[in-house]
């Protein structure tokens, strides 16, 4: 890998994608590409075909997903599943016939068993049925894990997939219907601060989740960029959890919100733990660097300064 090597980040304009082009920009690669949803459909398989063909690019980062939270998972299953399925193949398989060097496919902690044991492991991929709540996106991206092992088995290509756990970070969705719980969590105290309201919460707070800060997620992608890694399947988190309400305080306490927190519990919680094994990556190199107070205080100060747009930008 050089710095003039050719890399499509398929989804640059997303939280996941934008912090990837930013990272490799820093580290002085020029040759990057993004297309945007307008001017590339990613479901359609011959735009892709055609942009391949055209660009020719060497290294794929598949960032592109259409994602969301518990509501947005259970509002909209068929486009999960389907849209999720469709954007990754057409990536996987152009990318194949292209003889493209290298593929990054970015996955979600979701593809692991509700009740596997904790903290996850890679190999406990297919052991055991999924979270209801979120299955549709999960069985897309096993699919995608599961096809780039394929590649990577019968014709020894370097496609590998990084599964990290729960994202946050600038360019985050704060939209309330389809936000996750941590960016969804800010906007709300933010708000109820402005207000001076209660913040009313989902669940019980008793889930334990971990948190990966998107910019991490980008040192790992460049790190799995500029070596080869042994397997084809790599967890990418931080190896540490907490419970939703510690979050839910510790929210609190960064944005200065005073007043009371009121728990649903008619609501769902989801998976009552997701932590991720991380041993695996960080026996090759790799580990996480930003603190979760320090990453929630970036990612305020972040919407502070962009809270007129509270919509992810569409992939």
């Amino acid at each position: 890998m050089n710095k003039e090597t050719k890399i499509y980040i398929a989804g640059h304009r997303g939280m996941v994608g934008s912090a990837i082009w930013r990272k490799l920009e820093k580290e002085g690669y020029t040759n990057l590409i993004g297309r945007t949803s307008k001017e590339l459909d990613l479901r359609n398989q011959q735009a892709v075909n055609t942009f391949f063909d055209t660009e020719a690019p060497e290294v794929v980062i598949d960032a592109a997903a259409r994602v969301g939270g518990i509501l947005a998972n259970n509002d909209y299953p068929y486009q999960f599943l389907m849209e999720n399925l469709q954007i990754q193949n057409n990536l996987i398989d152009a990318s194949h016939k292209n003889n493209v060097e290298k593929f990054i496919f970015l996955g979600s902690s979701c593809i692991y068993p509700k009740h596997a044991p904790q903290p996850l492991k890679e190999e406990y991929l297919l052991t055991d049925s999924l979270e209801p709540t979120n299955e549709w996106y999960a069985i897309a991206k096993i699919a995608g894990v599961k096809a780039c092992e394929a590649i990577r088995k019968q014709f020894d290509k370097d496609f590998v997939s990084l599964m990290p756990t729960n994202l946050y970070g600038s360019h985050d969705n704060f939209d309330l219907q389809t936000s996750h719980v941590l960016p969804a969590m800010i906007r709300k105290f933010h708000e109820a601060k402005e207000n001076s309201e209660p913040v009313k919460l989902w669940g019980s707070g008793t889930p334990m989740r971990e948190f990966l800060h998107v910019d991490d997620l980008a040192d790992a992608v460049f790190f799995a960029l500029e070596k080869e890694l042994k397997e084809n399947l790599y967890n990418v988190g931080t190896g540490k959890d907490l419970t939703i309400k510690e979050l839910a305080e510790t929210i609190q306490k960064i944005t200065g919100h005073t007043g009371e927190i009121i728990w649903d519990n008619s609501k769902p919680d989801g998976t009552p733990r997701k932590l991720m094994n991380v041993d695996k990556l960080k026996n090759e190199g790799w580990s996480a660097s930003t603190s979760l107070e320090e990453g929630i205080q970036k990612t305020y100060s972040w919407f502070l300064e962009n809270n007129t747009n509270y919509k992810q930008v569409k992939l």
